[in-house]
């Protein structure tokens, strides 16, 4: 029996992806919004929004007028099914992961860790404190931190699983691309949201490592969301500007 690996935003994509190229949806029309696609698809918007960002990555759609998102290609060649969409896993099914096994490493690391891995842990977080701390040493210090948590947890799987789940924000497209967008939009990893971990593992406190742990993740998701619609709405706000720009020109013209 043969398994469908495909993955759920794949085969949204391609669903949408046929209907472009049966012509239900033409060349610059604009796609229904999120919330419709949701209903039809009977998905969550994490999912449409990472079938909307394969779909853009391929080049079919883009988001233009301040209005949403338009069909620019419609592919000639046929047979674009879900393997031509296939850009490996997405930031949200990567963080309900994490959230996953994370939240659980933390409650485990919470009764077996040392004072030495928490004294390591305090200077990621002071790293993280700190005004100074640029951007590429965050974003170091946010991966040391959680692989320092799986590492707490004195299991070998479950930080080889961690570390393979961070390895997927950088190995995947999709993935990448999503982070790299919310990069953009200033999404940077918060002591604040980090704090909570530590102060429950400090503790000794497995139930309230897991409900930080989840928390704090949970928070990505938000993020990665109003990100990835900041980004729509900036677009859309410098195509408006542009035309003001062109129109206020035109206007300059004057009878000779």
């Amino acid at each position: 029996m043969k398994l469908n690996r495909t993955k759920l935003y794949q085969r949204v994509a391609a669903s949408i992806a046929d209907g472009i190229e049966g012509g239900r949806w033409a060349p610059g029309t604009r796609l229904p919004g999120e919330r419709d696609l949701a209903e039809e698809y009977k998905v969550s918007r994490p999912t449409i929004r990472e079938a909307m960002i394969a779909l853009e990555m391929k080049g079919w759609i883009e988001a233009r007028h301040g209005s949403g998102l338009y069909v620019t290609h419609r592919d000639s060649s046929g047979g674009l099914r879900e393997d031509a969409l296939n850009l490996d896993i997405g930031a949200f099914d990567l963080t309900e992961a994490r959230i996953l096994f994370e939240g659980e490493a933390a409650a485990l690391a919470a009764v077996s860790i040392t004072a030495e891995q928490l004294a390591e842990l305090d200077h990621i977080a002071q790293e993280m404190a700190d005004p100074a701390t640029g951007n590429a040493t965050l974003f170091d210090a946010d991966h040391r931190f959680h692989i320092a948590v799986a590492n707490a947890t004195g299991n070998a799987a479950i930080r080889s699983v961690v570390e393979y789940l961070w390895e997927l924000r950088t190995r995947s497209p999709l993935c990448a691309n999503m982070f790299d967008r919310a990069r953009r939009n200033g999404v940077n990893p918060r002591y604040d949201e980090h704090r909570p971990i530590l102060d429950a593992l400090h503790a000794r406190d497995p139930h309230g490592a897991r409900a930080a742990m989840r928390r704090h993740l949970r928070g990505v998701v938000d993020d990665l969301l109003e990100a990835t619609e900041l980004e729509l709405l900036e677009r859309a706000r410098h195509e408006l500007d542009a035309r003001r720009d062109t129109l206020a020109k035109r206007l300059e013209i004057g009878p000779a």
